[in-house]
């Protein structure tokens, strides 16, 4: 095992993707990315792992899922992800690539926004977001489909170290991250678009914020890489960058400047330190400490599926009923 190598969070700036066929030149793009951080720093030490950010490949630009099968949506594996497996066995990394929109003949009539974990040895893994952003993403949860058959959350053991991802909003729900921790997970990867104001400037900095407190509460390392866009590519957002490495008691290891550009950043992840911590710690052990009979309110049910076609109109509908039962204590 790798126990200690450096990680790239690498933030990209590409215009607005209308079609498929504009996804082979952002994989082309990317694939040199990781070339420039790999050889890069090579004086330096090794990039065993490169982080690319949400809607990399494709942004749920259309406002109906049959839009977005026609126009953006693919099936993975595909061409693109064997363009990914090659680079990782040339460098010998481990990719966490930008996300997809995907299409999956299990799920007709669903679009998943699906990232791919993959190494020297193939895809690994793939993760599906599980809190799409509600209301304007209309793309499907796995929680939404009835008998799911994959791991919501999995978690992959490779030679750098357990390997979880969740998908930009799913990181301002604790219980998805925790879950990741919960199986181990040394690296928690977070594939994101986050927009301002919301991003990672003052006086909100909720990226820096949430980054920093899902390392500290679940004794792990960080690699968030964000979207770096500005505004006339991705409207009606300017989107932040920041991508940063955060280690396991919520220091910034290395940050991007705010701003829409795009940036490499890299810090050391050292996993031998990491589960020595998580040995010997006994003061703020967090994930030792829970005590999840005390939470069972956590467990319930609060937003239901609004129903297919998913539509905007049909996820405000959902959150208001969950609304209302906070409102009126009805939590199941």
């Amino acid at each position: 095992m790798t126990s200690r190598y450096l990680a790239a969070a690498c933030q990209t700036d590409f215009s607005n993707p209308a079609t498929r066929a504009e996804i082979p030149d952002r994989v082309s793009h990317m694939l040199a990315t990781i070339e420039r951080a790999v050889v890069g720093y090579r004086p330096f030490g090794d990039v065993r792992l490169v982080v690319f950010p949400e809607f990399a490949h494709a942004a749920p630009v259309y406002e109906t899922v049959q839009e977005l099968t026609d126009k953006l949506a693919v099936e993975l594996p595909n061409e693109h992800t064997d363009c990914y497996v090659r680079a990782a066995k040339i460098h010998n990394v481990f990719i966490q690539t930008g996300s997809f929109l995907e299409t999956d003949a299990r799920f007709p009539g669903h679009v998943f926004n699906t990232t791919c974990l993959i190494g020297p040895d193939g895809l690994l893994s793939k993760y599906r977001k599980v809190h799409p952003w509600v209301p304007w993403e209309v793309h499907s949860s796995p929680h939404d489909i009835s008998d799911y058959p994959d791991p919501m959350f999995p978690v992959t053991e490779t030679e750098i170290g357990r390997l979880g991802c969740a998908i930009c909003y799913d990181w301002l729900f604790p219980e998805a991250i925790r879950e990741l921790a919960l199986q181990g997970a040394d690296v928690l990867i977070r594939v994101s678009a986050y927009m301002d104001p919301w991003g990672a400037t003052t006086p909100m900095d909720w990226w820096t914020v949430v980054n920093r407190c899902r390392a500290i509460e679940n004794l792990a390392y960080v690699v968030a890489a964000n979207q770096a866009a500005r505004a006339s590519h991705y409207p009606p957002f300017s989107w932040p960058g920041g991508s940063m490495i955060v280690d396991y008691d919520g220091r910034l290891l290395a940050q991007a400047d705010p701003g829409p550009t795009e940036k490499i950043v890299v810090a050391p992840i050292d996993i031998a330190a990491l589960r020595a911590e998580r040995e010997r710690r006994i003061g703020h052990q967090m994930l030792a400490h829970r005590r999840p009979e005390a939470y069972p309110l956590a467990g319930r049910s609060m937003y239901r599926h609004p129903g297919h076609p998913l539509t905007v109109e049909g996820n405000n509908a959902a959150t208001a009923a969950a609304i209302s039962r906070l409102v009126s204590g009805r939590q199941t």
